[in-house]
């Protein structure tokens, strides 16, 4: 695939087929991401991929965590959005409770809702991505953020779709039990990946972006 079609086709796909995704084509794909660019090549990332047995135990206690009223206490701790990046995160929302027939009022269907979320969107496999926690957090989170675009358009050349969360390690004494990661590093977050189901609701959606204009200052042209 091009790389612009993969980048302008490249979407979350939050419903996925049963079908397993094969070892060897999640380890090619890991391949072509480990050229991702890092700080000085320090390439800082610590990859988890997880599947069957030891994905559903981590969904089944994410989701025990979460019902039993616990507190997420993720290792990268989130900022509420504000402005215009809250109307944003907003709109999305009101598209994607749209497309899935949950209204406002549902408290029901949006508790639902959420539960996808810490279970990886039901993906028959789930890429954590950790980091030592002696790198400097703010490297850190640019260099994973590259890692995990990377994967998400080669696995384009695969026929997966991708959708990179936090939900799935907001929990994370719950994904170190199943997966024996240590203290010594930071989850950040990860990627559900699998065969997109295009009949899921929600995969239909095409979030916007903001033309060019609206937040690119050009300066030293004529």
């Amino acid at each position: 695939m091009d790389i612009i079609d993969a980048v302008r086709s490249r979407k979350s796909i939050r419903g996925y087929k049963p079908a397993p995704v094969p070892k060897e084509i999640l380890r090619k794909i890991l391949d072509i991401a480990r050229r991702s660019p890092s700080a000085m090549n320090t390439q800082p990332w610590d990859i988890t991929v997880v599947t069957g047995k030891v994905l559903d135990n981590i969904r089944q206690a994410n989701i025990e965590l979460l019902t039993s009223g616990a507190t997420p206490n993720p290792d990268v701790p989130a900022k509420p959005y504000e402005g215009i990046h809250k109307q944003r995160q907003v709109e999305l929302a009101i598209q994607l409770f749209g497309l899935m027939g949950i209204a406002r009022e549902d408290k029901e269907k949006r508790a639902e809702w959420m539960q996808r979320g810490f279970r990886f969107f039901d993906a028959p496999a789930a890429i954590i991505l950790s980091v030592d926690r002696s790198v400097e957090e703010l490297k850190a989170m640019i260099d994973i953020g590259s890692f995990a675009q990377t994967v998400c358009l080669t696995a384009l050349n695969y026929g997966l779709g991708t959708c990179i969360e936090d939900q799935g390690v907001m929990f994370p004494e719950a994904v170190r039990k199943f997966t024996h990661i240590p203290e010594s590093k930071r989850i950040v977050l990860s990627i559900a990946i699998g065969y997109p189901d295009w009949d899921f609701p929600a995969n239909k959606l095409e979030a916007e972006r903001e033309p060019v204009e609206n937040f690119v200052t050009w300066c030293g042209f004529d």
